[in-house]
């Protein structure tokens, strides 16, 4: 009973090669929109550029709706994958 067959072990293998996959790409996704981010964050320079508070608000609107969106389609795979942004 202690000993797996060849398709459980297949299996076990299978599933660490996906997560090893999932953790990798998830790891460079995150930092790269993390980057993504700090990279807006420097439109914040007033002598540079000229822009108002509903400008923020909606950069920041758009941003947290699209984290709740990513959060549905990893739990529900649903959820809609297009981005539209206007200021």
């Amino acid at each position: 009973m202690g000993r797996m067959q060849a398709s459980e072990a297949h299996q076990v293998g299978e599933n660490s090669s996906k997560r090893a996959k999932f953790v990798g790409l998830a790891e460079r996704r995150t930092v790269n929109a993390i980057k993504a981010i700090r990279v807006i964050g420097k439109l914040g320079n007033r002598s540079v550029y000229e822009y108002g508070e509903a400008d923020v608000n909606k950069i920041v609107r758009t941003l947290i709706k699209e984290a709740e969106a990513l959060k549905v389609r990893m739990l529900t795979k649903e959820g809609k994958n297009t981005i539209e942004f206007v200021l």
